[in-house]
């Protein structure tokens, strides 16, 4: 068996930003009385929604991406790239709530990183089919 630690550490961190911005959305809904179903309403409650739906967005493109990295290239390298992943989108969340203008380097960077898994996943997907 094959252990992937360091990418399985990586998945968990992508998951807990997705609660942590499920977390927020819950609190900006009591604390500006957006009841459900409504997903606008309050510039405040809009942003938390807006990350998480951004955050939502991002991981259906990471997390692929992110194992077959793993499993054609390495553990090391999606680890690594996964935390980077993870700090970065935390840096976007903080950023887009507090001034949206500021969201830039965080969205940048957790995209690069997204980027750099599907491209780095797809040689080593070369190389495997190429042997």
């Amino acid at each position: 068996m094959t252990a992937y630690p360091l990418t399985a550490l990586a998945t968990l961190l992508a998951v807990l930003i997705f609660f942590w911005t499920t977390i927020k959305v819950g609190q900006a809904r009591g604390k500006y009385d957006i009841k459900a179903p409504a997903t606008s309403g309050h510039e405040m409650f809009d942003r938390a929604f807006r990350v998480q739906m951004n955050t939502l967005e991002a991981l259906a493109v990471f997390l692929p991406s992110l194992w077959i990295y793993a499993i054609t290239v390495g553990d090391l390298g999606s680890g690594v790239t996964g935390l980077v992943w993870f700090l970065a989108r935390a840096w976007y969340g903080l950023a887009y709530v507090s001034n949206p203008s500021k969201r830039g380097p965080g969205f940048a960077i957790s995209m690069l990183c997204s980027l750099g898994m599907w491209a780095g996943g797809m040689w080593g997907l070369v190389k495997i089919l190429m042997h």
